[in-house]
């Protein structure tokens, strides 16, 4: 077997033993699910992650069928050596889905999805994405409070937090979650919750991947119908920019907005000779009275004259397609930080670094936060951000097999433009950036908190693909 190169998972440890052509073997026929290697038809396409930039060979990609599958693999990828990457939707920022020389658990083929429209629960595998459980729990006027874009895996998505569409009435995807299915590091399976592995439960919600692999997760649904939702197209002026992240503060809490100052693009609701041009899109959901959502959105429209207007009455799960073009593979740069307030002199700062960003394909993304996520304890769960009020991302895309540098420059220049001004990041928004990168996600203690229970459940470091935070 020599095309293993195993790594150890201790610094001076003697390198483990690559498996043997017959370990594999037996390893293959243990699972439910399959092996794909380097020399198979299908390998090239299922090493594939969503940010193109990200283009890593993995050593084998184990396509698990079941718990007992993601188990298996935990205890081959250690016996052996293996650098364990897992992936759900493959979103991660800074490609945490695939590795050079290691094992891939690719968890896409957990499908398994059961809803109690009574009970208002769901019980979601995490190969599910976003859009799959919404689209299933808008069939009985439920939701669960994801993220903006339907192609996100759940896996990552909610481990990390989840700050999405109904945020300010519902708070995080993480204030939902009853209980999960966890996988440990030395391959056990754990059912955790509120009485069993408490620990555990606080950590996978907003901990990301530190302390295991979530297989399922039972969330408690909210009742979402119609709501008054959609885009609006503004002029990007500074005037307008600010007055959004003022308007967005005082609206009622029913009221959720995650807004791009961007080039506008050639859309069918585009007049033609505004394509190209700086807008301000917003896009919102109003879960409430139909009345009052339109009484919400007026302060918004008031900001300047629409370009365009398609914000009405609309299924919640509707919202997601302003966000499709999310779901294309491509590459990207994101800097991402919060921040106390936006003021008319930031967002001057901001059309200006626009305009001279020298590409049409970035965008800067605002979230005005509070409401119901700000209503719960910093110390409830491990996102402890609580406080955050304003989340800021710099995005700049570009073509699969493109130069990153320019990309990472206009990013980075925008994050440095408003350094003074940072205040956190979100972790789910958060590149290769750095250790103190990652301590500034896990604010009022939460930081330390991961490192003792990453000790307790994961002394070795098995799960270190992530933002990760090393054993205490």
């Amino acid at each position: 077997m020599e095309a293993f190169r195993p790594r150890s998972l201790d610094a001076g440890a003697p390198l483990p033993t690559a498996p043997t052509s017959a370990e594999l073997a037996a390893f293959a026929a243990s699972l439910s699910g399959s092996v794909i290697l380097p020399d198979d038809v299908a390998y090239d396409e299922s090493r594939e992650v969503h940010n193109s930039r990200f283009d890593r060979r993995p050593e084998l990609i184990v396509r698990v069928a079941d718990a007992d599958d993601v188990a298996g693999s935990v205890r081959f990828a250690t016996r052996h050596g293996f650098e364990i990457a897992v992936r759900s939707g493959g979103h991660s920022l800074k490609g945490d889905g695939t590795t050079d020389g290691g094992l891939v658990i690719d968890l896409s083929a957990l499908k398994g999805l059961l809803i109690d429209p009574e009970g208002r629960l769901a019980w979601a595998q995490t190969g599910l994405t976003a859009g799959e459980v919404t689209a299933a729990a808008a069939a009985h006027g439920l939701a669960v409070p994801f993220g903006d874009t339907a192609s996100v895996g759940i896996g990552g998505l909610t481990t990390g937090g989840g700050i999405g569409f109904l945020a300010r009435k519902h708070g995080l995807t993480v204030d939902h979650v009853a209980a999960a299915e966890l996988v440990t590091a030395d391959g056990r399976i754990l059912t955790v919750d509120e009485e069993h592995h408490p620990d555990l439960f606080w950590a996978i919600r907003g901990g990301g991947g530190n302390v295991g692999i979530v297989t399922r997760f039972v969330y408690r649904l909210v009742e979402v119908g119609m709501v008054v939702g959609g885009g609006l197209a503004l002029p990007a002026t500074a005037d307008a920019i600010a007055g959004l992240v003022r308007a967005a503060r005082e609206a009622p809490d029913e009221l959720t907005l995650i807004s791009y100052v961007m080039f506008a693009p050639p859309l069918p609701f585009i007049p033609a000779e505004r394509v190209g041009q700086l807008m301000l899109f917003v896009l919102g959901v109003y879960d409430g009275e139909l009345d009052a959502g339109q009484a919400a959105w007026a302060p918004i429209r008031a900001l300047g004259e629409p370009i365009a207007d398609l914000v009405g009455p609309m299924p919640y799960s509707a919202i997601h397609q302003f966000t499709d073009a999310g779901t294309a593979r491509g590459g990207g740069s994101i800097r991402s930080w919060f921040t106390d307030d936006l003021t008319i002199a930031d967002a001057d700062c901001i059309v200006a670094l626009m305009r001279d960003a020298g590409s049409p394909a970035v965008m800067t993304q605002i979230r005005v936060l509070g409401g119901a996520m700000a209503r719960v304890a910093p110390g409830a769960t491990a996102f402890s951000q609580r406080d955050a009020s304003v989340l800021v991302a710099a995005m700049s895309l570009f073509e699969v097999g493109a130069d990153a540098a320019p990309a990472d420059a206009w990013t980075t220049r925008v994050f440095d433009a408003f350094a003074a001004r940072v205040r956190g990041v979100y972790a789910n928004f958060l590149g290769d950036e750095g250790q103190e990168r990652i301590r500034s996600a896990y604010p009022h203690g939460a930081y330390e908190t991961l490192a003792s229970i990453k000790r307790r459940h994961d002394p070795r470091n098995v799960f270190r693909l992530n933002q990760n935070v090393p054993p205490a």
